[in-house]
C-alpha cells in the first residue's frame, strides 16, 4: 500500500506505487543516505523516469544491461552494490533483474553490457543481467537501479542471492542513489511471460 512507502523515497521516485515499499532501498535506506554527499547514478541511456530502449529488454535477441554511471560516493565507503528490482511484479519480493558488488568505492561506470566484477542470482536464479519482459497487459514496470556505499567489502561469494546480499548489507549502507527507467510492451510484442514470473 502506498502508505507503506517512505516519504523520503517517494519524493525520489515518479509515479509512486505500493510496490516501491518492497524495494531494497526502502529496508536498507532512510532520508539521511539517499544522495548523501551528492552522490548520483545515471545512465546516458535513458534519463530518470524514462522508458528503457527494446535492446536492454526481452524485446531483442541480443540484448545487454544499460551503461551506468555514478559519482563519487560517501566518505566511509568501501564498496559498491547494485541492486536492480521490478517494482511492479506481483510477487511478495520484487523481481530482482541484477544483484552486483565489488564495485570499487569511486566515481565509476559499468559501460553497456560490461561484466560486473561480482553477479548475484536474479529471480530466475541466473548471474547475470535478468531482461525486463512485463506482460503486455500490465501498464509499463518500473525498473529501479539502486546503488549503495556500503562500509565493508561484502564477504560473499559470485551466486549469491538477493537475502544473501541484503542481509550481508544491514547496518552498513552509508550512501545510496536511485535511478527508474519503465517498461512496457504491447500484445504484439508478447513473449509468453507467465503471471507466476516477475516482469
Amino acid at each position: 500500500m502506498l502508505e507503506d512507502v517512505p516519504g523520503w523515497l517517494g519524493k525520489a521516485l515518479r509515479n509512486v506505487r505500493a510496490g516501491h515499499a518492497k524495494l531494497a532501498i526502502a529496508r536498507l535506506g532512510d532520508e539521511g543516505i539517499l544522495h548523501r554527499d551528492g552522490f548520483v547514478l545515471r545512465s546516458a541511456a535513458f534519463d530518470q523516469g524514462e522508458e528503457l530502449d527494446p535492446s536492454f529488454t526481452a524485446d531483442e535477441e541480443d540484448a545487454v544491461a544499460p551503461p551506468l554511471e555514478w559519482t563519487a560516493p560517501p566518505a566511509g565507503a568501501a564498496e559498491l552494490v547494485l541492486i536492480v528490482e521490478d517494482a511492479d511484479s506481483p510477487t511478495a519480493e520484487p523481481f530482482c533483474h541484477w544483484l552486483v558488488w565489488g564495485l570499487a568505492a569511486q566515481q565509476g561506470k559499468l559501460l553497456e553490457g560490461e561484466a560486473p566484477p561480482r553477479v548475484g542470482k536474479n529471480a530466475f536464479g541466473n548471474s547475470e543481467w535478468l531482461l525486463p519482459d512485463p506482460p503486455a497487459d500490465h501498464e509499463p514496470h518500473d525498473y529501479v537501479f539502486q546503488l549503495f556505499a556500503v562500509d565493508r567489502p561484502l564477504p560473499l561469494l559470485p551466486g549469491a542471492t538477493r537475502a544473501d546480499v541484503l542481509a550481508a548489507m544491514e547496518g552498513h549502507v552509508v550512501g545510496a542513489a536511485v535511478l527508474t527507467g519503465t517498461y512496457g510492451r504491447s500484445d504484439e510484442d508478447d513473449l509468453g511471460w507467465d503471471e507466476d514470473d516477475g516482469g
